[in-house]
């Protein structure tokens, strides 16, 4: 897969950094698979959750640092991209107002 983008990653880990080397983890095992759907996500992150947001797209949800943290990403599988899209904590997630700024 590719990331998209991988600098966002690095400045999320700024800010949290706590999630700095779980996110690393993460994208470094993103690089390394090529994921053909959620099932096959699933295979590397059994976690992962695909949600439908305010425009009617799905998004993956990766748990990272167990539950403290949510990764919000947009994966087109047909092209092998990982879009980066928000990083927020446990309770900023369960908010849920997130979903209507995507």
């Amino acid at each position: 897969m590719r990331l998209i983008k991988r600098s966002t990653l690095r400045e999320y880990a700024r800010h949290f950094p706590k999630a700095a080397r779980p996110l690393e983890d993460w994208a470094r095992l993103t690089l390394s698979t090529t994921w053909k759907s959620v099932v096959d996500t699933r295979k590397t992150f059994p976690h992962a959750d695909q949600v439908k947001v305010k425009s009617e797209r799905t998004v993956t949800i990766f748990n990272v640092c167990g539950n403290d943290f949510r990764l919000i990403t947009a994966i087109h599988y047909d092209r092998q991209k990982v879009f980066v899209l928000n990083f927020l904590t446990h309770a900023e997630y369960t908010k849920d107002t997130w979903k209507s700024r995507l």
